[in-house]
């Protein structure tokens, strides 16, 4: 089989706008927001994203807005060697910044309420809500966990921590 040069490079042109997972307003983008898969009977999931402010002012993200039950903002902090979870009111996005929400980093929001897993490849609709952009929609792939052992993954005792079998409606 022979793959000539233009097929090659329009097929990685494909690629890497299928990859391209990126959602603007205003000053602020909002990159590749993904959820994690979840096992079979999880109630609760996990989706992560990072947002860059390349405005002028600051902007805080007050509200993710999902078709599940409950939507929450949320952070793991470490305590006395334990890590517990703690609703986050506001993330606040100071100009030239990117704020990361990713595993094992603290931040993430909470999807509460699932009536069904969710399964790699799958996709859902979700609104970002800022103070001052206003409402950005974006659209949340389904990855597979992270491997915890891969490079660059340091959970920090979070290996214990599974989404999957907690009670958030405590946390409030």
């Amino acid at each position: 089989m022979t793959i000539r040069p233009f097929a090659l490079l329009a097929g990685l042109g494909l690629a890497t706008a299928a990859q391209a997972h990126d959602f603007e307003a205003g000053g602020l983008t909002v990159l590749h927001p993904f959820a994690i898969e979840t096992a079979a009977r999880a109630t609760t999931g996990a989706g992560y994203f990072e947002i860059r402010n390349d405005g002028d002012t600051a902007d805080t993200l007050i509200a993710v807005e999902a078709d599940f039950p409950k939507v929450t903002l949320h952070e793991s902090v470490e305590a006395d060697g334990m890590m517990t979870m703690q609703p986050l009111e506001r993330i606040e996005i100071a100009p030239g910044e990117t704020v990361t929400l990713a595993p094992g980093e603290g931040g993430h929001v909470m999807f509460m309420g699932l009536e069904a897993p969710f399964e790699t490849g799958e996709s859902f609709d979700a609104t970002l809500v800022f103070e001052k952009a206003g409402e950005i929609a974006v659209e949340f792939n389904v990855e597979p966990r992270p491997d915890p052992t891969a490079a660059g993954m340091d959970h920090g005792g979070m290996d214990g921590m599974d989404h999957g079998e907690m009670d958030h409606d405590t946390a409030e």
